[in-house]
This record gives structure tokens, C-alpha cells and sequence, in this order.
């Protein structure tokens, strides 16, 4: 098994964040610094920083309701960071984020491998917001979300947006530019005052209040894994 792919099946990360690590010199093979592309066979000892990893028998999969302040960092360093928040008894990781002052529903897992299948653009994968403006938003502002709006020197893609009163939206995107709905909504005049993500592909906010967990269904897994 290559390197990367191991780390990331011991719940330390993804394999893209593997082999930067990699590169840094933070992990070692059976004592000896550790190169990209290196395979790791039963009976090899691999650890980061110092620290012993293995494979995790049983992979973890959390739906989270992130409060607004809540920080979407591993670091431990950082005051309101999730993983603190969440208190999980094992390593786990955001998939994604959502921006300190943003809220709802984020995804925390072991498992490496589905963090770039679930972000990957070109999968399409839908999350769907709920967002509120600082004023009321006009029909021609709502078509021209849906439509594509520049933000950053791009034209964000088409999304499918539903008006639910005079100052607020759902949107569904396929897409996660960093900031992305408060930009959007910035370059067409508005504030995005609260803006909280209700869906990530099959997968609800549901009932969750906020600062509450739940592990995902076998349901839930299974169309995620499709």
C-alpha cells in the first residue's frame, strides 16, 4: 500500500495533506525518513512526528451542526476549533468547511479517501445553503446567482436558487470557492448576515440544534459512497 493511502486509512488525514507531510520530513518509515511513493508493507512501522499510526479497523463518519465562532482547524492551538467542539474520542477531520461565522451542516470523518472524492468539483457533488441578506433581494439579483456571478477573475457555475422570503434564499452549488456565497452576494450589493448549509449531497441538517452530532445512517454512507 502506498504511504499516502495508509495515512490516510489511519484517520490522519488526506492523502493529498499525506504527502505534504511527507515532503516536510514529518513522517518516517520503520525509522528512516519517508519519501513520496513509498510502499508500506505489513509489519512496517510508520510514524508522524514521532508518533505511531496504524490502520483503524473502523471508519467514522459524523454529521455535525456547526455553530457560528466555530473554527474549522485540526489545530489544537486555535481557540473554538471543531475538533475540540466535537470532543470525538478519535482522530477525526472537517470534510471541507464552512467560515467561522458561518453554520449548519459540515462533515467529520477517519476515512481520508472520501474527503477529495466529496470536494472534487468536477464530481458536481450538491451542498445546498440557506441565506439571509442584509435587504430585500430583487428577482433579477436571484436569477443572476443562479446564472453565475464573478467573483475572485472567475464566473462561479450555474446553481439552482429558490426564493423563501423578501430577504432570503436557498442556493444549491456544485461547486466550494473559498467564500463563495458571501462573495457572490457581495459583488451583486448584498450581505450575506446569516448563512447556514442544510444539505451535503443525500445528507440533512435534519433536527440537529446546533452544536450537536450524529453518526451517519448505513443509508446516509451508502449514497455517499456512490
Amino acid at each position: 500500500m502506498r504511504l499516502n493511502k495508509y495515512i490516510s486509512e489511519a484517520g490522519a488525514c488526506s492523502r493529498r495533506e499525506a504527502d505534504k507531510w511527507i515532503e516536510a520530513g514529518r513522517v518516517s518509515l520503520n525509522g528512516q525518513p519517508a519519501t513520496l511513493g513509498t510502499q508500506v508493507a505489513d509489519g512496517d512501522e510508520v510514524r508522524i512526528d514521532g508518533n505511531l499510526i496504524g490502520i483503524k479497523k473502523q471508519q467514522v463518519y459524523i454529521a455535525l451542526n456547526k455553530p457560528a465562532g466555530i473554527i474549522c482547524t485540526t489545530e489544537a492551538h486555535i481557540e473554538d476549533n471543531i475538533i475540540d467542539h466535537v470532543g470525538y474520542p478519535e482522530r477525526i477531520f472537517p470534510v471541507g468547511r464552512l467560515d467561522r461565522d458561518s453554520e449548519g451542516l459540515i462533515l467529520l470523518t477517519n476515512n481520508g479517501d472520501i474527503v477529495n472524492e466529496i470536494l472534487r468539483s468536477e464530481n458536481n457533488h450538491e451542498k445546498e445553503y440557506l441565506v439571509t441578506v442584509d435587504r430585500p433581494i430583487t428577482d433579477l439579483s436571484l436569477r443572476m446567482l443562479a446564472a453565475g456571478v464573478k467573483i475572485m477573475g472567475e464566473l462561479t457555475k450555474p446553481s439552482k436558487v429558490i426564493r423563501v422570503n423578501p430577504q432570503s434564499f436557498r442556493i444549491i452549488l456544485t461547486q466550494g470557492l473559498n467564500r463563495q456565497i458571501r462573495r457572490m452576494c457581495s459583488a451583486l450589493g448584498y450581505k450575506a448576515q446569516r448563512l447556514q448549509r442544510v444539505r451535503i449531497m443525500n445528507i440533512h441538517l435534519g433536527n440537529l440544534r446546533p452544536g450537536q452530532w450524529r453518526h451517519l445512517t448505513s443509508a446516509e454512507l451508502a449514497g455517499l459512497m456512490d
